[in-house]
């Protein structure tokens, strides 16, 4: 009798849809909107440093859980604008991007049996993420705005959170500002999920990769300085999004010594440590004055309100995100059967690339009528992207003689 040669592990996710519509972009010649990474420059101070330590040799291992400079330069940054104060020494863990960082989390702190929240639509890795650690995944929905609704927020119900808790409940990931529907969840909603965490023992994983990509007022707020909060939060970030160097592969967890220490140990089984140069260049941008953040979410708004109008006009209906840098949008007057046969069409025929929405849900079937678009681009990609998607209706007439 044969052996399975692959994992059960392996046969409940699929490769990366983002990174899938990356290669069709590529293959098809088409304007990517659908993976999010800037295609401008990253500031040039940054990579001057990465160029400068490459130069002064420091090309070989850093400490296995980042560089000392790094690590002290992070906590300075993370006092300045959250107002935490961290032990460099005890509770930072450097990894190869956030997205290691939440793996290596979940493996420090899940064991067989454990549940762990997620809203969803999701980050696509989050649910791996889970599956790879041994828990069970549950969902909470995130429900879009009503087309009468004045505040055009994403909302969860609160009734339908505090029944996904329960005594196997060792984490809720929670993403603010939110990949992919741009939601910034508000401090009210976070001590109410405080207070969950708190009534069952929970810990919360914060993914907040996007904290300085905010609008229209918004506000982000950290769940590690709620009342209670501090000795049962990872705060995952990193340099991808708001230093523009997403190729780099830098993030970083913050959490209390014990966590950290865990953290630390399958960290170093996983990736052993992240590039020693980059981190030297991650902590001269960790001294970037507030004006720095100021004119980052100033660009991206005017990037934001551009591609809201263009995709607008293009026949979309857009959920105006108030953080990070994705605009969701609802494809149903367009007739097509799926998200992804619409995807499939665009990046095809009209030459733009954008994420299906189902690859944000559990069941495919409920994110269908979506599609992810990324306005982290430059304007002479979002000029061309408004040419290109204004030919949507003459492509499909094309398409349906």
């Amino acid at each position: 009798m044969s052996k399975k040669i692959t994992s059960f592990k392996s046969d409940q996710f699929t490769e990366s849809v983002i990174r899938e519509m990356t290669r069709l972009a590529i293959e098809y010649k088409a304007l990517n909107l659908a993976q999010g990474f800037p295609d401008f420059a990253a500031p040039a101070e940054i990579k001057a440093a990465a160029k400068e330590a490459i130069d002064s040799d420091i090309n070989q291992y850093a400490i296995t859980w980042g560089a000392r400079s790094f690590r002290h330069a992070i906590a300075g940054k993370v006092e300045r604008t959250l107002g935490l104060s961290v032990d460099p020494e005890t509770e930072i863990t450097v990894c190869c991007g956030a997205t290691e960082c939440m793996m290596s989390t979940m493996l420090a702190i899940i064991n067989p049996g454990d549940e762990v929240i997620i809203f969803e639509p999701f980050y696509e890795n989050y649910g791996p993420d889970v599956v790879i650690s041994d828990a069970t995944p549950r969902f909470v929905r995130l429900q879009p705005p009503g087309k009468d609704d004045p505040t055009g927020v994403w909302h969860f119900d609160r009734a339908e959170l505090e029944g996904a808790f329960n005594e196997r409940t060792k984490a809720i990931v929670i993403n603010t500002p939110n990949n992919p529907t741009g939601k910034v969840f508000t401090r009210e909603e976070l001590e109410f999920i405080a207070s969950l965490c708190l009534r069952w023992n929970t810990l919360a994983i914060t993914d907040e990769i996007y904290e300085h990509i905010l609008f229209d007022g918004a506000r982000h707020v950290a769940m590690a300085t709620l009342d209670g909060m501090r000795e049962r939060t990872v705060l995952i970030n990193g340099m991808s999004k708001t230093y523009s160097v997403t190729g780099w592969r830098v993030g970083y967890a913050v959490a209390p010594p014990e966590i950290t220490n865990a953290i630390r140990k399958m960290h170093d089984f996983v990736s052993v440590g992240a590039p020693a140069p980059l981190q030297e260049a991650g902590a001269m941008a960790m001294q970037f004055p507030p004006s720095y953040y100021e004119q980052l979410a100033v660009a991206y708004l005017h990037r934001r309100d551009r591609v809201l109008d263009l995709l607008s006009r293009a026949g979309f209906r857009c959920f105006k995100p108030f953080g990070a840098y994705y605009i969701m949008t609802d494809i149903s007057e367009f007739g097509f059967r799926s998200d992804v046969e619409f995807a499939e069409f665009l990046v095809r025929e009209v030459g733009v690339a954008a994420v299906p929405g189902s690859s944000f849900y559990k069941d495919p079937v409920n994110g269908r009528h979506y599609l992810r678009f990324a306005f982290c681009k430059t304007e002479a990609t979002l000029a061309e992207a408004e040419a290109r998607l204004s030919m949507i209706g003459s492509k499909l007439k094309r398409l349906t003689r």
